[in-house]
This record gives C-alpha cells, sequence and structure tokens, in this order.
C-alpha cells in the first residue's frame, strides 16, 4: 500500500528534528520535501536568523530536498501568498498533508489548519500535546544535538547563545521558561542525530540584537510607555 505523500514544515531546530524523527521512525507518510521559510533580504531562516547554507547542508545530510519559501515582506499577508504558491503545485503533484512540529499552541494550530483548509490540504501534528519535558529528554538521549541560535530576550540573555541543550542546560532554564522553547523563548538549531547521515560542522559567528517595539495601544496590558522587547541572534558559520 502506498503512503500517502506529504510536506514537513522545517525550521532546523529541535522539535523539527525531534518530529521528522518521530514521522521517519512511523514510516506512515512519503515525505516529499522539507519546507522552510526564509528571509530573502538576508537569505536566513525565518525567526531563527540561520543562514540558508546551513539549511541546505541540513538537508543534504537528511537525504530530503528542501524548498525555501522567500519571504520579503513580514507581514500574515505575505506569508500566505508566498504558501499557498508552494501548496497548490505541491496539491497539484499529489500532495494533501503538510507536516508540523507544533505541541501545544492552539492558536497557531487552528491558523495552520484553517490556511491549509483554504487550499483543500490537511495538517499533521505528529508532537501534539505531548510533554514537552519528556520530549527534549528523549531528544537528548537519542543522540541529538543542537545549540542555541535565537533567544527572546524577555526570557533569556544573549549569554544563552551558542549554548547545546543537553541535560545542563535543562537544569539551569528558568522556570518560566518552557524546556523545548514553545512560547518562543528560544530557538536552536539541530546540527546531528539519528536523522543525519553525517554531522554539520560549523563555527560561531558575531551575536547580534534586534529590537521589537510594541505600541502600549497594541496590548492594553501594556504600561503606559511602547514597550520594547528583542532577540538575541548568534551567527552559526559553515565550515568548508
Amino acid at each position: 500500500m502506498n503512503k500517502p505523500k506529504a510536506i514537513f514544515c522545517w525550521s532546523g531546530g529541535k522539535d523539527s528534528a525531534y518530529c521528522l524523527h518521530k514521522v521517519l521512525s512511523e514510516n506512515q507518510f512519503d515525505i516529499a520535501f522539507l519546507l522552510t521559510t526564509v528571509n530573502e533580504e538576508v537569505d536566513r531562516v525565518s525567526m531563527h536568523g540561520v543562514r540558508s547554507s546551513l539549511l541546505e547542508a541540513q538537508a543534504d545530510a537528511i537525504g530530503l530536498p528542501v524548498v525555501k519559501v522567500m519571504l520579503q515582506e513580514k507581514s500574515n499577508e505575505a506569508y500566505e501568498n508566498a504558501m499557498n504558491k508552494v501548496l497548490m503545485k505541491a496539491k497539484s503533484e499529489g500532495i494533501e498533508h503538510v507536516i508540523f512540529g507544533d505541541i501545544f499552541l492552539k492558536d497557531l494550530r487552528n491558523y495552520r489548519e484553517n490556511n491549509l483548509k483554504k487550499v483543500g490540504m490537511k495538517a499533521v501534528f505528529p508532537l501534539w500535546n505531548m510533554n514537552t519535558d519528556d520530549i527534549v529528554e528523549d531528544f537528548i538521549d537519542k543522540g541529538f544535538k543542537t545549540v542555541i541560535c535565537c533567544v527572546n530576550d524577555e526570557y533569556l540573555g544573549f549569554n544563552w547563545l551558542g549554548r547545546a541543550i543537553n541535560h545542563s542546560f535543562l537544569r539551569e532554564l528558568p522556570g518560566n521558561v518552557d524546556s523545548c522553547g514553545e512560547n518562543g523563548e528560544f530557538h536552536s538549531f539541530c546540527f546531528d542525530g539519528p536523522i543525519f547521515k553525517n554531522p554539520i560542522e560549523f563555527s560561531l559567528g558575531d551575536t547580534v540584537y534586534k529590537p521589537y517595539f510594541q505600541s502600549a495601544t497594541e496590548d492594553s496590558s501594556l504600561p503606559e510607555n511602547d514597550k520594547k522587547i528583542g532577540f538575541w541572534f548568534i551567527d552559526l558559520i559553515l565550515k568548508n
């Protein structure tokens, strides 16, 4: 019996790697390709800030092609339009499922499902409602290796950048930070593990801070002054 074809939404981080391993191990889907959104201006993975060269190295080590959705504007409309072009083409080739590594953010799940309904496709969430502590512990025990590439400065400082996710890392996480960073507290880059034919060799580069200003009018819970939050990134450089 032929397995249904699926697209795997790949961020390059810990949850994506663990989810892909689960999907491949269960052998229920034929993964046609990895799908990743990339900021066209800087040629880096959206939110994670990882260079496209590292994304391509991951895909090569996994043995699956990667399709990049190039984004020029930072808006939901631009994202949805770019995604729909890729999804409609995939559907015309007989692909009807899209796999995500989301764990418990219900609003995000609803958003993804509603967008896919518009093009007649189905969302699959293999990690849904799993315990995040269990996920990251099993991730480490299975031999995956990953480093922190981005942190939200509401939760973590720049000194967390470049750190490996291991048992020591988990012990030191503040109590208000989810162990998988599911609320956006941090993002990671996975460079080795059971889904890779070879580890991705890289070096740590410069750190950069990118502020984000949220007006008090956008959220009534904010104080009278505008709230400034931001993200710290560390540059990961592929070794030749």
